[in-house]
């Protein structure tokens, strides 16, 4: 896979990507990052990305002609399956749209910042908009790192074994189960004995009762959406 992330801000973007499972899923050559430097598609002297509103208002908003050189650019060096903007104004991050994602060859995301972005950008080259939830960040930056995270931990290979993504909470619906380790007790807070029989059968049973227990108090609606 190829990701390609489009910024005003890389410098944000630097320790997401260079640590942890993103770094070792581009160690095994699972996955390729590039990050753009929207300020290297500015011709003015000022390197500006940004401008006043048309209409009047607060805010700057990005300028329609780096973006689009920018990424009309990648495209003719290859076929991208997605150009994502990451926006408010998106829908929902969930896992499933994760899933969806590392499926993909070739992505582009696009940060927006200041206020936003020119709407001509959305009309003509945003193939799909995602926001991380319902609040605004200063830039589309850290939610590019969550995204970013959230599909690349995905691709076959990227996690070993005991880190398996097909356990994760949300994976199948549920949230996940408590995890214990040493020592079996810790300021007289003992691991339950499900844990400590050496019997497989009685662990994963007692589990998945914690699977159903724990989503059930905290989210109820992931078991409705469920049974819909």
């Amino acid at each position: 896979m190829r990701i390609d992330i489009v910024t005003g801000l890389p410098g944000l973007l630097v320790s997401p990507l260079e640590e942890s499972i993103v770094r070792r899923a581009q160690e095994k050559g699972l996955v390729e990052i590039h990050v753009h430097n929207l300020r290297d598609y500015a011709h003015d002297k000022h390197r500006s990305i940004d401008d006043t509103p048309y209409g009047g208002g607060s805010g700057m908003i990005l300028k329609p002609e780096p973006i689009f050189e920018c990424l009309e650019g990648l495209k003719e060096e290859r076929n991208y399956d997605d150009i994502v903007f990451m926006s408010p104004e998106g829908g929902r991050l969930t896992q499933n749209v994760a899933n969806e994602l590392s499926l993909r060859s070739n992505l582009i995301v696009l940060c927006g910042h200041y206020k936003g972005i020119d709407d001509r950008v959305r009309q003509s080259l945003i193939t799909r908009e995602i926001s991380i939830g319902d609040y605004v960040l200063t830039g589309g930056e850290l939610a590019a790192a969550v995204l970013v995270d959230a599909v690349v931990r995905l691709i076959p290979g990227v996690l070993n074994a005991s880190e398996s993504a097909l356990t994760d909470s949300f994976q199948d619906g549920l949230l996940g189960y408590p995890e214990y380790t040493r020592p079996a007790e810790f300021r007289g807070m003992k691991v339950p004995e499900e844990l400590l029989s050496g019997d497989h059968n009685r662990i994963e049973l007692w589990r998945e009762e914690q699977r159903q227990k724990r989503t059930r108090e905290r989210r109820k609606d992931l078991l409705e959406s469920r049974h819909e």
